[in-house]
């Protein structure tokens, strides 16, 4: 073994330059260019990487620290025959012994990657399709089929296509009290699930033309940490077919394992009990469903299943619908869903499960517990929990926590200074989109850009009938930490556009800083709200305030024009409706 010295290399005619970020820890090992620390200076951030691979063994520079070229960084223990580890470099590293054909670790290695990716839902093939963009060779790991993750596969996409399909069912129902009546749809379950999974299907198989176009490596199976700097992929075979193990080492990391649906312990082993993935199956339409859960994905699936003949009942142990949301959003909701299902049940939990022959009987609780009832079929949509304790990360060195995420900056870098994570396995919320941002961020750190992920807001959305969207402050939040608002609201019962739907139960409501006047968050109901909430999210990330959005011509007659009304009558400048209050 042998200590080395690490010091600042030549950065040019720059001197007393700060230390804004210290990125490695005494014990940590370091990779060749892992970055080490952050100076700047005042035209720019420079991240100091590794010129060697070996384990600190002293830190001598803190963050506030003023240092030049040839400053001493820290001290590292390598191997004496571990010198070909250590990068060419000009500076107090330039001469050193001979190189020598030996790893810093003794593991058998099969493959090695610049960057690897582990996860291939939409954060992880977006990070993987950024570094190669950005010049890397990189490996992405997934153990699903196909590329997508759960998103693709099982999620978000197959979800909202059979959504649009009961969203036909229901505007065909409803168009009867209209003149227009087409008799009692036939259902194909068979059709339809095989054009739901035809959608499913054009979507990876793209993802893995882009993948090859981009010479990316794509394995298959589950991967696990076995060492600092290697994984191990297990039940493994490329999508071409190799080895069935192998070990990757590599010199940065990208996690991006997503989460898992939730399951109750009380709840039996039995077929009859779906997650999310097993109901966009329909591998049969039960007489009876009880949906445990009131969120979004529990109410999705119910809205499927009640255009689909199905006699749904909700049960949810909180106040309301879809705890999160402002209540004054989630009421047209809850009014509709009221008249359609069997039965919503709120401050209500399930007791028990029991399976019998002929059906799931559930024994309920709280104030809204109907007496026992017999179900073909139970949903459990009680949320989903992250996979950063099922990969061996703390093998590797990374923080885990004990609900099962891990830990990163804004740099989406975990306290391993070349290993990353994105998506839901990093927190909430967990959405595909938030989880894409983070991939960039991710890559292009990794690539040595400054970049950090640091969005204002991110919006949500529930694809049910009426959609609900939201976005930045939410009044509940605003009540509950004493923050200042006012509010612009804006009924979609006074919408040409909705009304022309056949709708009119839609809001849109803005909140605003009462002082600046600008847009703090957002939210509406009604059909298409996840198409609008855009405009809201995007509002808030300008700095928009009310005169911004309300002197923005919107087209006539649509639902977009509801934002601009909303800032309107915040503004008192509304003339579609008649509001006493007038601030002009």
């Amino acid at each position: 073994m042998k200590i080395i010295d690490i010091l600042v290399p030549d950065i040019g005619n720059f001197s007393e330059i700060s230390v804004i970020d210290v990125l490695i820890k005494v014990g940590e090992m370091l990779k060749i260019d892992t970055p080490m620390i952050t100076l700047e200076t005042d035209k720019a951030t420079i991240d100091v990487p590794a010129p060697l691979a070996g384990i600190v063994k002293e830190l001598l520079v803190v963050v506030g620290d003023k240092i030049s070229t040839g400053s001493l960084i820290a001290r590292v223990q390598i191997q004496i025959d571990a010198v070909p580890l250590i990068k060419n470099t000009t500076g107090a590293l330039g001469a050193l012994a001979p190189a020598v054909n030996t790893p810093i670790f003794n593991h058998q290695v099969d493959l090695h990657a610049p960057v690897l990716v582990i996860g291939a839902g939409p954060g992880g093939y977006t990070a993987a399709f950024r570094a190669a963009d950005l010049g890397f060779e990189v490996v992405l790991l997934e153990r699903w089929e196909n590329l997508g993750g759960v998103c693709l596969n099982v999620g978000c996409i197959p979800s909202k296509a059979l959504l649009h399909a009961a969203k036909v069912l229901d505007e065909v129902e409803s168009m009867s009290a209209h003149g227009l009546e087409f008799g009692q749809p036939r259902i194909d379950i068979d059709k339809l699930r095989s054009w739901k999974s035809g959608i499913v299907s054009k979507l990876t198989g793209g993802l893995q033309v882009l993948a090859k176009k981009r010479k990316i490596k794509v394995l298959k199976g589950d991967a696990r940490f076995v060492a600092p700097g290697l994984v191990e992929l297990s039940g493994q075979a490329s999508f071409d077919a190799v080895d069935s193990l192998q070990r990757i080492s590599f010199d940065n990391c990208i996690i991006a394992t997503g989460s898992e649906p939730v399951r109750l312990s009380f709840i039996p082993d039995d077929p009859r009990v779906m997650d999310s993935t097993a109901a966009l199956e329909l591998q049969a339409l039960p007489k009876r469903l009880l949906v445990i859960g009131g969120g979004i994905i529990g109410l999705e699936m119910g809205c499927v299943y009640d255009a689909l003949g199905v006699k749904v009942t909700v049960v949810e142990s909180m106040s309301q619908l879809m705890p999160g949301c402002d209540a004054d959003l989630v009421k047209p909701l809850e009014m509709r869903l009221r008249k359609r299902y069997e039965q919503i049940l709120l401050k209500t939990k399930v007791k028990e499960v029991i399976s019998e022959n002929e059906g799931l009987r559930v024994i309920f609780e709280g104030e809204g517990a109907p007496k026992p009832q017999l179900y073909d079929r139970v949903l459990v949509a009680v949320g989903r929990k992250p996979n950063g304790d099922l990969i061996g990360a703390e093998l590797a060195g990374v923080a885990v926590d004990a609900r099962g995420f891990i830990v990163v900056d804004k740099k989406m870098r975990t306290n391993v200074s070349n290993i990353f994570a994105i998506g839901d396995v990093v927190g909430q919320p967990m959405l595909a989109h938030k989880a894409t941002h983070e991939g960039k961020v991710a890559a292009e750190v990794i690539a040595g850009k400054n970049r950090a992920f640091d969005a204002r807001v991110i919006p949500s959305v529930a694809y049910t009938d009426p959609e609900i969207a939201w976005v930045g402050l939410t009044e509940d939040h605003a009540k509950e930490n004493n923050v200042a608002y006012e509010k612009g609201v804006f009924p979609w019962a006074a919408s040409g556009r909705s009304l022309a739907q056949g709708r009119n139960e839609g809001l849109t409501k803005l909140l605003f800083d009462p002082h600046t006047h600008r847009i703090l968050g957002g939210g509406l109901v009604g059909p298409n709200a996840g198409e609008l909430i855009a405009e809201i999210t995007l509002a808030i990330e300008m700095g928009a305030d009310a005169a911004d959005v309300g002197l923005t011509i919107h087209p006539h007659p649509t639902l977009s024009e509801t934002i601009g009304f909303a800032a309107e009558a915040f503004e008192g400048t509304l003339t579609d409706l008649y509001l006493p209050k007038s601030r002009t």
